[in-house]
């Protein structure tokens, strides 16, 4: 039985699912954690905070059906495509934990069935599809599936709970989504021929295109471009080994080497971001809590595969209580009984709006359980993490160089760590929808420190200049010849970029008439930017503008520099712009991060005295 869900008993027969949901939120008062340990161990907030709240949430369901609201917000809009599958997913991590002669389950079971019914019409597609087809696995294996699911409604599930929905099924090329989606309609063929209702070849054929994919756009670093070759290279690109090797786990295989070799490339990356709060992945699209279950499954993943030391397993091992423990107290909000996304200054993307509300809280949920229930079954379940944390932060290393592509152009991420604190500068391309979007930027982020606005377009920590004719120019998307040195503790990052991105496209646009060398010093408590730009013959720079979104308060300005009184960040030089302005940034959603709202705004504009010459733009930015 898994861990995170402690069985009722004596109950009388006949009480539905709901009922033992109620129930088994106020049974939860063991404590399996350390005399004085300040973190509990894992399974134990997974069991006893983070579970209650997704309990809750399906005794609603279970009473209100299609009426279901959550913090003011219908549950059954229409627009969360993935909600049936992950309903299915919340209620069976539930009902499996049942044992066979346990008098209540024909009960649980007819619970199950309704909700099947319920929802079965409603659109669910790729991680829905995959969702449904692994609860459904679950119960197959439990020998449940026939009681669970009503004959009629396991029929449309085995047409609709199909890959062939966003891939040619000629070409096995995906149809209008990125490419992480690869791995879902992977998992949904592999899942499809365990439940017997196709044989294996798909599966083979999809997992074929998966390691093109990774060849063709990545080569020989391992990791996967969510587009054609555009390099965008962001959470995804490092999760996806972990969630092939978990898909692998999930259906009774070893994943093949080459795997093994991805998703040991992926843990290193995770393992530089390891952060004493629980913070996660900290640049791209959808992260806030998913930035630290990306973590939390690429360790977990290569902890079951044997890829870890034993001292990593141990790090990734407190990582994950660490980060359950901050899901359950910054992410979850007990006045709504939902995790929170949207609110109390947080933004994400539209990918993750409001209208996914319980889909997002089961999700998380599921990913918590389901990692937590691997580190039970690895001799960790009821363990405390161990006391010299932060001795195991202090043997990662100092400095690590991620190459993602090289040739046309280079990609790459560079992570310090300065202390207990990283630093980490992605140089990569955005490509379709997200190049202009500044969590994609070729700036330094930091948990606590630097971040990006989900959708968010200010200039952050980047010039963007606009021409004479009204074009505005942005170095982001063709970095050339870069290069990484090192020099005790300082590292220095520099490329060059003969065109600049042209903002105002969906897509990244090729402009050839600037061109930029850029240098980047990372050294103890000092970030420095320096930009040296070419405009070619005849082009006339107006205006440029850059911004810094902080989260320091008592801020004061003196020409170009800004000082603040409290917060991470303590000053804020800028060198080759004539005005900076310091501000609140207010209601602004510009300056709302995953994890809440900016404090202090800061916006420069100049232009060069000398349109015909080269022009040079610094800044500076200490931090304590």
């Amino acid at each position: 039985m898994d861990l995170y869900l402690t069985p009722v008993t004596n109950v009388a027969r006949g009480v539905s699912i709901a009922t033992l949901i109620l129930l088994g939120s106020g049974l939860a008062a063991r404590a399996a954690e350390a005399p004085g340990a300040a973190i509990p161990a894992y399974d134990v907030t997974v069991r006893d905070r983070i579970q209650p709240q997704t309990e809750q949430l399906l005794l609603k369901l279970v009473k209100d059906g299609r009426k279901l609201e959550l913090d003011g917000t219908p549950v059954f809009n229409g627009s969360d495509k993935f909600l049936p599958g992950k309903i299915a997913m919340g209620l069976v991590d539930f009902l499996i934990t049942l044992p066979d002669n346990d008098p209540r389950l024909p009960a649980y079971l007819a619970d199950f069935r309704k909700i099947a019914k319920l929802t079965v019409d409603d659109a669910n597609d790729s991680w829905g599809a995959y969702y449904y087809l692994s609860s459904l696995n679950k119960l197959r294996e439990a020998g449940r599936l026939k009681d669970a699911v009503d004959p009629l409604t396991l029929a449309k599930l085995r047409v609709r709970l199909d890959w062939r929905m966003f891939v040619d099924v000629d070409t096995y090329a995906l149809i209008d989504h990125p490419n992480n989606y690869y791995c879902v309609a992977f998992a949904i063929a592999r899942l499809r021929a365990r439940m017997g209702w196709e044989d294996g070849a798909p599966a083979e054929k999809l997992y074929a295109k998966i390691a093109e994919h990774y060849d063709l756009y990545s080569g020989q670093y391992g990791f996967a471009d969510e587009t054609d070759g555009e390099g965008r290279f962001d959470r995804y690109s490092v999760l996806l080994a972990g969630e092939i090797a978990q898909r692998f786990i999930e259906t009774g295989g070893k994943p093949p080497q080459q795997v093994l070799t991805w998703l040991r490339k992926s843990a290193d990356v995770m393992l530089m971001r390891l952060d004493a709060g629980g913070q996660g992945f900290e640049y791209g699209r959808s992260i806030g809590p998913y930035g630290e279950t990306a973590i939390i499954e690429v360790l977990t993943a290569a902890a079951v595969l044997d890829l870890l030391t034993p001292r990593e397993k141990d790090l990734a091992y407190a990582y994950s209580a660490r980060a359950a423990q901050r899901y359950a107290e910054f992410w979850q909000d007990p006045k709504t009984g939902s995790v929170n996304l949207w609110d109390g200054g947080r933004r994400t993307d539209d990918y993750r709006g409001k209208f996914r509300i319980l889909g997002e809280n089961l999700s998380l949920a599921h990913q918590y359980a389901y990692t937590s229930a691997h580190w039970s079954r690895m001799g960790y379940g009821g363990k405390a993490p161990a006391a010299d944390w932060a001795k195991g932060l202090a043997s990662l290393p100092r400095r690590q160089v991620t190459w993602f592509q090289r040739g046309d152009y280079d990609r790459l991420l560079v992570s310090v760590r300065d202390g207990a604190r990283l630093i980490s500068l992605p140089v990569i391309n955005g490509g379709e929808s997200q190049h202009m979007h500044n969590p994609y930027f070729p700036i330094p982020f930091s948990p606590g420190m630097l971040a990006g606005s989900p959708d968010g377009v200010a200039p952050f920590l980047t010039p963007r200049l606009t021409l004479d004719d009204g074009s505005a120019l942005m170095p982001l998307a063709y970095f050339k010849d870069a290069k990484v040195e090192a020099k005790g503790a300082e590292t220095t990052v520099s490329w060059r970029q003969d065109e600049l991105d042209r903002m105002g496209e969906r897509a990244p646009v090729a402009d050839k008439r600037v061109s930029v060398r850029t240098t980047y010093v990372l050294e103890p408590g000092r970030i420095t930017r320096t930009d040296v730009f070419t405009p070619a013959a005849g082009v006339k720079v107006k205006d440029i503008e850059l911004q810094l979104g902080s989260f320091s308060g008592g801020a004061k300005q003196v020409g170009g520099t800004t000082t603040f009184a409290d917060g991470v960040v303590r000053r804020f030089a800028v060198e080759g712009l004539s005005a900076c302005q310091t501000g609140p940034v207010g209601q602004d959603k510009e300056y709302r991060t995953a994890t809440g709202a900016m404090t202090t705004k800061v916006v420069c504009h100049g232009a060069p005295t000398d349109a015909a010459a080269p022009f040079k733009i610094t800044w500076r930015l200490d931090y304590r």
